[in-house]
């Protein structure tokens, strides 16, 4: 647990490191900081050195002068300074875990995680529990870090968190009231060696739940089903299917053209949601799940539901171009992702995909791609690996300019097409992240429409 007496050491300066070491210096704590990045590659570089003992360029042997590291979830426990930490037998645990240890205990914490869905879901709860003005902040893997919030004290009421498996990696008490578990799928897989290894990390959220807390869990996900039984959390499914008799009674599923909640015996109808597609379906039932549970009443959940807009590069609507609709789907940076938005739309799309490699096999999305894609624009690092699975299967091109793949697919469509950027890969071939790359799409299809308007 958190003393003034400890020295913590922060291995990474990304959002997290960094929060936490002004956490640490709030609570009167001493943080020694240490990045393999130089002062240049750190825009806080020089208020850091004015406000801590820092190390850049490389990790050395002060650090073994630390009691305790917080290290950064970006950085995987295979790298050798954790190994030579771990010689030194230093405890290292995420900085997840440190908020946890210090967060007020009066604060209902519920986490959120999953290959996908994450942000939207924990989103879509923290929106609703605002609607009851409640006073929520939303952190962890979206926005600002855990410890970028004063969550030592008491005036939080809730805490919303989007945790990914590289932040629960080095949990210890790390405890959420509500822990939700959307899907688990391949992903990171050139972190992880292999998609057990992911699962595991994905199922240490509920690793020190009780029977006094709360599981909120796929039926319609094999491997959450199946593992579900060693969750020691008051469990509530949810499914996509109509409800059957089955070895394991849902407490929310689809039901006709509504999501229907057990709890409150309450049809919450999808026509009046502005998410689109079975994925956010499942989504909205977690947050119904999870708001009902809490105590929030359908009348608010139902509100919350309808006033919640799609989050930015999740199947975001752009614009339309001579009657010719554009999505940006930006965060689709995994296979599954790509699923869910060929699986959105009544008709087929045209795709724009590629990206920098995640070890991923892209020949699981052939069939659907076969029958949800008019074409496939393929750019980026991953383009040939791509184009060697669909060659023959698929209509599809590649275009390694990635304005020159926009333009293209614009030019090719007709009135009443629709064409979505969904990569199925990370964005560090061209862009900083997937924010930049979907926030570079936006501009170009902008400009595209300003010169069609000239024309």
């Amino acid at each position: 647990m958190f003393s003034k007496e400890k020295k913590y050491g922060i291995i990474g300066l990304a959002r997290s490191g960094i929060a936490a070491a002004y956490k640490i210096k709030s609570l009167g704590g001493q943080a020694y900081l240490s990045d393999i990045k130089s002062e240049k590659e750190i825009p806080e570089s020089e208020q850091l050195k004015a406000d801590f003992p820092c190390e850049f360029s490389g990790h050395t042997d002060k650090l073994l002068n630390c009691d305790e590291w917080i290290v950064s979830p970006g950085i995987p426990l295979t790298a050798p300074i954790i190994i030579k930490g771990r010689e030194h037998n230093i405890k290292m645990i995420s900085e997840l875990e440190f908020g946890f240890q210090i967060k007020n205990p009066h604060s209902k914490l519920i986490a959120v995680t999953g290959s996908n869905g994450k942000s939207t879901t924990a989103s879509l709860i923290a929106h609703i529990i605002e609607q009851c003005g409640h006073i929520c902040v939303l952190a962890g893997n979206i926005g600002d870090a855990f410890c970028g919030f004063p969550i030592e004290k008491e005036e939080i009421e809730f805490i919303v968190l989007e945790v990914s498996s590289f932040q629960l990696e080095l949990i210890d008490t790390f405890r959420p009231d509500l822990a939700l578990l959307l899907n688990i799928t391949p992903d990171h897989l050139n972190r992880y060696d292999t998609f057990s290894d992911y699962a595991k990390a994905k199922f240490n959220i509920f690793r020190n739940q009780t029977s006094s807390d709360f599981a909120i869990l796929n039926l319609d996900d094999p491997l959450i089903r199946e593992q579900s039984e060693f969750i020691r959390a008051n469990k509530r499914f949810f499914t996509l299917k109509p409800y059957s008799y089955t070895e394991i009674i849902p407490s929310a599923w689809l039901k006709d053209d509504c999501l229907y909640s057990v709890l409150t015996d309450t049809e919450y109808p999808l026509r009046e949601m502005q998410l689109r597609g079975p994925h956010n379906w499942a989504n909205a039932m977690a947050s119904i799940l999870a708001c009902e549970t809490i105590g929030i009443s359908n009348s608010i959940v139902k509100s919350g539901l309808e006033s919640f807009t799609p989050l930015k590069h999740r199947l975001q609507f752009v614009r339309t171009i001579n009657g010719i609709s554009f999505y940006n789907d930006s965060k689709a940076t995994n296979t599954d992702s790509v699923k869910y938005a060929l699986l959105s739309f009544e008709q087929p799309i045209r795709i724009i995909m590629g990206g920098s490699e995640k070890g991923e096999d892209f020949e699981v999305l052939t069939d659907l791609l076969a029958q949800h894609a008019k074409k496939a624009y393929l750019t980026g690092a991953t383009a040939q690996k791509m184009a060697s699975v669909w060659s023959g299967k698929i209509p599809l091109e590649i275009i390694d300019d990635f304005e020159e793949c926009i333009r293209k697919a614009f030019s090719e469509a007709t009135a009443g097409d629709k064409i979505v950027l969904s990569p199925a890969c990370a964005s560090y071939d061209k862009f900083r992240n997937f924010e930049q790359r979907g926030d570079t799409f936006i501009d170009i299809v902008n400009k595209m429409a300003k010169e069609y308007e000239k024309a």
